[in-house]
This record gives structure tokens, sequence and C-alpha cells, in this order.
């Protein structure tokens, strides 16, 4: 009887028991695989004899790669990028490598860049070139980076149906006031700085007149760079990169509407080849691999197999990257987050490798509350005795300038977009769309500002006055940060501030930075600063999670994918702005934030 009533206990137990044991199995087969993939994926290529370097960076140009989030990696989604960093060490190690004859640029596959991150590309490439190797680029089309990026090489190629879309600069952007009045949506406004422009979408139906004057001259400083190198470049005159910017439609009607033809008859171009002929010139220029084809290696092939040539002697100058918007706490993945950031400023502090820290900076700002508690790591750095030098790259506006008041130096590019200092404060109101749906706020407080910050309810007087005075408290705070840090008076500070932008040229010519350069000098003037002849550098940043270090190793070709069109680009853009609207936690909701995309 008692077996009858265990039996099928038994069997359950016993399909349990196999099922264990298989799942144990397979999770021991997916680790071995995971460690012969690793292995695999580790293996050093071998390089050919002789070869072209290939350059071809795919997607958004950045200073640090995106960490990618678990769903990303097992949806297969994220965006494309490509370190500036990896491209400048390859160009930089192939230039006194035998084995490399000549580099390739292929840049059809690059998305956004800004000018200061192609500036620094185009310098490596012109240290290439003083080696004595030839350097070709070549691409189905061109648009306005892309082009930047290639017009530095000795024979640029286009192919016969393409073209070079050189444009101009342009900032146009969407003001949502009609749109929020329509909807009965309030959107109350605090600020500090006659041009703190990035509160005006959302109060005004189109540019002011103090911001429309600031662009127009930063759009006219870049572009004054962008073309002077492509003259330089392409050893034309000014006039004629204006000629064809200008007279596009005439010259495109003398070469009978062929874009081709017309960039090669104006010089942009040297020659016109399609894919076949472009192998065969690779082919006479640089030779054949073992299969006949063109000797050529890609630049991840190339890094993996000269991994390990950086010299690791000397004091250790850590490079610290911050980019995206700073925000308080965490912060999601492309964000500047303060704790984590502070907490890796008091490691290096601790730490005794390191001599002196960079701090390269490509933010627009964001949080007051984060800038000001990294500004605080940096100058606990400085009290510690290591020195501290900011080196910004394409923006380092607003938040991102107040955190450079933390180092003993400040450097830019000429390009860079900087200054900005400002703050602003921003409640959105939307207690009359609420009314129009028939939907009534009631309720009780033990003190007028309980509740103020209450979106459903219109702002009292009380909460709207200390708003606008915690912004304007925080507008002198950051002014005198200005102020102590450059050595200037209150006045002189608060005359360069007032939320207006500067180009890292301009910002020199008026204190706001010390020197020009990229971030090689910025790391040398960190060594000197340390008293040390005999460095290197140490990248310093957070480890990500395990479990996203497999997922990384497992399947690192879902890290990212391509975005090709004009319509992929642009929904990426507003996922990214959506992405930072949402990351908006400073505690005090005032904010320190540019609307300074790279130019």
């Amino acid at each position: 009887m008692w077996r009858l009533i265990t039996a099928p206990f038994r069997g359950l137990w016993f399909v349990a028991d196999v099922l264990r044991r298989t799942l144990a199995n397979l999770l021991l087969l997916l680790v071995l695989v995971a460690i012969a993939l690793s292995w695999w994926l580790s293996r050093v290529p071998e390089l050919p004899a002789g070869a072209a370097l290939v350059i071809a960076p795919e997607g958004r140009l950045v200073e640090a790669l995106t960490p990618p989030a678990p769903s990303d990696l097992l949806q297969g989604g994220g965006v494309s990028e490509t370190r500036v960093d990896d491209i400048v060490t390859a160009i930089r190690h192939a230039s006194a490598d035998a084995r490399i004859r000549a580099l390739v640029i292929e840049p059809e596959r690059l998305g956004g860049a800004g000018l200061t991150r192609l500036a620094t590309l185009r310098e490596a490439i012109l240290a290439f070139k003083a080696s004595g190797k030839p350097v070709y680029a070549r691409a189905r089309r061109y648009d306005q980076g892309q082009y930047y990026l290639a017009s530095v090489a000795d024979k640029v190629v286009l192919a016969p149906d393409g073209f070079v879309l050189l444009q101009g600069l342009a900032r146009y952007g969407t003001y949502y006031k009609r749109a929020l009045d329509s909807l009965g949506v309030k959107v109350q406004v605090f600020r500090a700085g006659k041009y703190k422009s990035f509160v005006e979408p959302y109060t005004r139906q189109d540019m002011s007149p103090e911001d429309r004057a600031v662009t127009r001259h930063l759009l006219d400083t870049v572009w004054a760079l962008l073309r002077a190198d492509v003259a330089t470049g392409r050893k034309l005159a000014v006039s004629a990169v204006d000629d064809y910017v200008l007279d596009y439609r005439r010259l495109l009607a003398a070469a009978g509407g062929d874009t081709a033809v017309m960039a090669r008859d104006h010089g942009l171009v040297d020659v016109l080849l399609d894919d076949a002929a472009w192998e065969r010139f690779l082919r006479d220029e640089v030779g054949t691999d073992a299969s006949g084809s063109a000797a050529r290696v890609d630049m991840d092939a190339y890094l993996a197999a000269t991994r390990g040539w950086l010299p690791e002697d000397g004091a250790g100058i850590a490079v610290v990257t911050l980019q995206g918007a700073i925000v308080d706490g965490e912060g999601p993945p492309g964000t500047v987050g303060g704790d984590p950031t502070a907490q890796l400023l008091h490691g290096l502090r601790d730490d005794a490798r390191v001599r002196a820290v960079v701090v390269r900076i490509d933010s627009p700002g964001g949080s007051a509350f984060a800038a000001e508690q990294i500004r605080q790591a940096l100058a606990a750095l400085r009290d510690a005795g290591k020195p501290v030098v900011a080196s910004m790259a394409s923006v380092a506006a607003s938040g991102g300038y107040w955190i450079a008041t933390g180092a003993q130096e400040i450097w830019a590019s000429p390009g860079t977009l900087t200054g900005s200092i400002g703050v602003f404060g921003l409640f959105p109101d939307v207690s009359e769309p609420m009314n129009r749906l028939g939907l009534d706020v009631d309720g009780v407080a033990t003190a007028p500002l309980a509740g103020a910050l209450d979106p459903r309810r219109p702002l009292s007087g009380d909460a709207m006055a200390a708003l606008q005075m915690s912004v304007d408290h925080t507008y002198q705070r950051f002014v005198q940060r200005v102020a102590d840090a450059r050595g200037l008076s209150f006045e002189a500070a608060d005359a360069l501030a007032q939320g207006r932008v500067w180009t890292g040229a301009e910002a020199r010519a008026k204190g706001l930075v010390d020197s020009l350069g990229g971030l090689d000098q910025a790391v040398a003037a960190a060594a000197r600063l340390a008293g040390v002849s005999e460095y290197h550098r140490i990248d310093a940043h957070r480890p990500l999670p395990f479990k996203l270090q497999l997922l990384r190793e497992l399947m690192p070709e879902m890290v990212g994918v391509t975005q090709g069109s004009v319509a992929a680009q642009w929904l990426t853009q507003l996922q990214a702005q959506a992405r930072a609207a949402v990351s908006w936690n400073d505690p005090a909701h005032i904010y320190s934030h540019c609307l300074c995309d790279p130019l």
C-alpha cells in the first residue's frame, strides 16, 4: 500500500533529478563555451609583412564607449561607437611600424563626431604623413564631417556615382510654447544669465535676439576653422571652398548634374574609382596578401596584434573621461553620475601608482549638485598633493565648466564649446489640462511649501520666489567658483558668464582656459605639474558589473548596430534626448546645462 502511495512521488523526484542534472550539465557546457570563445576572441591576429592600416570608424565618434545595458546585448540594440583614442593609438603606432606601408581612411560609416574630435584625428593623420608613408581616403559618398576627416589625405577617392556634401553649419531648434499653450501646460522658468537659452524652447516660439546673435557668432567661428582646414588639406583657396558651398547649384549645372564630377573638377577629390578599381589601386600601392587581395589590416585587428606596445614606465597619469549629461546619484549608461564619479576620484587619491589626474570633459552639463560634488572630489585630489588638469573635448559647458574649475590648469581645443556659465530651473504646471479633463486636486498641508512642487497644482508665490532665489544663489556660487579658479574679480567673471557660450580659442583669450591643446598636451601638463619627466597614461574607469561583462564576452557581435539612415540617426538623437530628460534628477531642481551640441 505504501509503495502505491509513494510511487507517483518517486516518479516526480526522478524527473526533477534528471532535469537538475541536465541543467547543471548545460550550465557547465555554457561556461566551457564562454571560456573557449573568450580564448578565441583574445587570440593575437597575425599581420602580413606589408599592409595598409584601414581606419573605418562606425557610428558616433566618442571619448569613451557607452556601457551597454543588458537589454542592448540581448536584443542587439544600441548605437555603434568608435573611441577617438583607439584610432589615435593605432595611427600613432602604425607610423613607426615597418609592416604598415600606408594608411587608408574609409569614413563612410562614421556618424556624429564634432569638429574637435575630428580635428584630433586629423592631427594624428598629419603626424603619420610626416613619417613618409602615404595616406589614402575613399568613400562612395562623403557628408561634411566625413569629408573633413578625409581631406587631410594625400589622395581622396570618390565613387563615380557619389558626392561630397559640404553645406556649412546650422542650428535649428524646436520650440514648444504654442503646443504647450494649446494643451494648457505652463512651464515655470527660473534662470540666471541673459544668454542661458536652454529654457527658451519652453517659453518662446522662436530664437531670442541674444541666442540668435551668439549662435550666429559660434557657427561663423567654427565654420571658419573647418573650411580653413579643408582648404589647407586640399591645397585650395578658402574662396574655392566657399564657392562650392555657396554656389552649389551653378557648379552642379556646369557638371551636367553629376555630383561626383563636380567634386573632382572643383578639386575636392582627386579621382573617381568604383569598388573594383579601388581594390586594384590598393593592390598596386600596398601589394597583396596570400589570397591575392590588397593587403589590408583593420584597426581592431591591428590594436589586438600590437597590444601592450604602449610604455608603462615612470609615473602614472590617470585619465578620467566624463562624457554625457551630469546627473545626481548613479546615473544611467552614457551619463556622468555624481556618486560613481566622486568614488572613482577618491580611489585615485588613494592609489599610490597615480601621481596626477587629467579629467577629460565632454559634457554640456546637467545637475548643479552633481557638478559641485565632482568638483569637490577634484579639490580633494589636489589637497592630497596630486595635480589635476582639465582637458575639454568637443563640449565642456555649463556644468562641464563647473567641474573644470576644480583643476589647476584647463586645456581646450580651438573649436571646443565651453563657458555657458549660467543656471536655470524648470517646473511644469499641468493643473489646467487636468481641469479640462475634469480632474480636481484637493487636500491639506502643514506648511506653505508642503506639496508645493506638485505639478498638478500651480506654483504658489512663495514657491516661485524660493526657486528663483535658489537659482540666483547657485549662479552666484558658480560665478564665484569661476572667479576663484581663474584669479578674476566677481564682476569680471560675471561679465564672461551670463550663460554665454565661447569657443575654446575665445575662452583662452578671455582667461577662462589656460592653454589650447588636446588630451596628449593635457597629460604632459599634468606630468609637469607633478614634477615627473617619465610617465604613462592610466585610463581610469568604473568596471562593468560581472554579469554585464559576461554578456559582452558571450555576445560581442550584439554590442551595437550601425545607424545608417538619416531617419535612424534622427530617431537615435530623439532617444538620447529622452534619456537625458528623464535623468534630470537634481535634488534642488537646479541645472547648469548648455543647449550646445558639438558642431
